[in-house]
């Protein structure tokens, strides 16, 4: 007989397509994660997914299998998010965790909407992490998505960053990446971090290599960083929705070489059937926004 624990376990196998990863988000050990998968592959008679060194690809049953559980399981879970959500205690306030951008950008034209006390901190991803480590927040949203016991994240949506600089200032018009690069490096850039977050993408995933360039200036403000470039004092990465408070004063260059930032809420997985966790995760899904949106700090 079919355990339904089988049938999840599958689940979160398809979704990640690895072993330690469902297992992972589970909270279960992998060898369990894996006699879970090799028993129900016994009734099903054949393999539901082929092992690669990398990850696990599902074959055609898999697939024809994934497909008749995924609406039963989530019909089940919202069943049982309804019963525990009666019965589980309430979040008074809820302590959402944030950069300070996101929250002037996303949250606070839309405070009216949240129908519940909040207390609002601002940090790095790493320092809101920590937070919610220590149970300081109920709720983060974060750039990065760091694997660690307990954390549950949503994605929420991306965004997309674009290099900016002075309006006056003059591009070379090439289309050639080996003269774009050389011409970015020579430049002055002011970065949001001694690490050049953000910048380090743009370089790795446009050029293939490490960018050999030291900031000019190091603010870690999406909104000043704007600001100086318009004043003339380099170019940096930003992202597009912040062009409409430029004034005039700075502009997109180099339109095809853009990256993107995708962004979480992350919670404990001991809120995740809290509908006040629910709430707010559907907020900032719907929230009134730029259709290019504003997030965590770059990474």
């Amino acid at each position: 007989m079919v355990d339904f624990e089988w049938y999840r376990s599958f689940m979160a196998i398809y979704k990640h397509c690895s072993l330690s990863e469902a297992a992972r988000t589970r909270m279960m050990t992998q060898p369990a994660m894996s006699q879970h998968l090799s028993a129900l592959e016994a009734e099903a008679g054949e393999p539901l997914f082929v092992r690669t060194p990398r990850k696990l690809i599902p074959t055609e049953r898999g697939k024809e299998l994934y497909s008749e559980l995924a609406p039963l399981i989530e019909h089940l879970e919202t069943a049982t998010l309804n019963l525990k959500a009666a019965s589980l205690p309430t979040l008074k306030v809820v302590r959402i965790g944030s950069a300070l951008e996101f929250f002037r950008e996303n949250v606070l034209p839309n405070l009216n909407r949240i129908g519940m006390r909040t207390v609002n901190v601002f940090g790095t991803a790493n320092e809101l992490l920590e937070l919610l480590k220590d149970d300081r927040a109920d709720l983060i949203v974060t750039s990065k998505k760091v694997a660690a016991p307990g954390i549950e994240y949503d994605k929420l949506y991306r965004e997309e960053f674009a290099i900016v600089a002075p309006a006056s200032m003059e591009i070379p018009e090439t289309d050639r990446l080996p003269a774009i690069e050389k011409w970015l490096a020579e430049q002055n850039w002011i970065s949001y971090g001694l690490e050049l977050p953000i910048i380090r993408r743009l370089w790795r995933e446009h050029f293939r290599k490490r960018p050999l360039i030291r900031p000019v200036h190091v603010i870690p403000n999406l909104h000043m960083i704007l600001e100086a470039v318009g004043n003339g004092a380099g170019i940096s990465l930003v992202p597009t929705y912040l062009l409409n408070r430029s004034d005039g004063r700075s502009r997109t260059i180099f339109e095809n070489l853009k990256v993107a930032n995708e962004l979480f809420a992350a919670y404990p997985s001991k809120h995740k059937h809290l509908p006040e966790i629910h709430e707010i995760v559907r907020l900032l899904r719907g929230m009134d926004r730029p259709s290019t949106l504003p997030g965590s700090e770059p990474i």
